[in-house]
């Protein structure tokens, strides 16, 4: 398994290794001890599934309080997948990281707690997996808008399907700074 930095720090994408031949492949998806050496050392308590037509954008979601952190990956299909820092305080407060997360390239991609996290789907269907360190809270839910200029995300899509909830998320300069997560360094 190796371990890619992003420019987010604690945000990684993992390549595991993949034994491949005729018959297909196999992997693993997680491993505990491998995980906790890249520094993602949690607890998973709720597993998603979600599929998704091509130009769906999802997001950019996040918890708080009660935060999520997420690895996720794809099953089918290819998305490119957002994580955001909007932890107030934080040196990246802001930025974004981006990585494509294809069925091919078995790619995952570590979100952690205090971040907002979207996708778009870039091939004709996409099925998505997340682990969730913590169960989906309602009443903690929360958004930013996908194309928040002050963020300038470079999505591959430029008018993508959205929810009714998704196309209303208010800009992150909009957010009052209770209903975003502290930075602790």
């Amino acid at each position: 398994m190796k371990a890619i930095e992003t420019r987010l720090t604690g945000a990684v994408v993992i390549e595991p290794q993949v034994f491949g031949d005729a018959r297909g492949f196999f992997y693993e998806s997680y491993n505990e001890a491998k995980y906790r050496e890249a520094g993602i050392d949690r607890r998973f308590v709720q597993s998603n599934v979600s599929r998704s037509a091509r130009g769906v954008l999802r997001g950019l979601h996040y918890q708080w309080p009660n935060p999520q952190g997420k690895l996720v990956s794809v099953l089918e299909g290819e998305v490119y997948d957002v994580a955001v820092d909007i932890r107030r305080g934080s040196p990246t407060f802001g930025q974004w990281a981006g990585v494509m997360l294809t069925a091919e390239n078995h790619r995952h991609f570590w979100i952690p707690e205090g971040f907002a996290h979207g996708f778009c789907v870039v091939s004709e269907h996409a099925t998505f997996a997340y682990q969730c360190t913590a169960l989906y809270d309602a009443k903690a839910d929360a958004g930013i808008r996908w194309n928040d200029a002050a963020l300038g995300i470079d999505w591959p899509i430029s008018e993508p399907l959205l929810s009714d909830k998704d196309s209303k998320a208010p800009l992150l300069a909009d957010v009052p700074a209770d209903r975003l997560p502290d930075y602790t360094a």
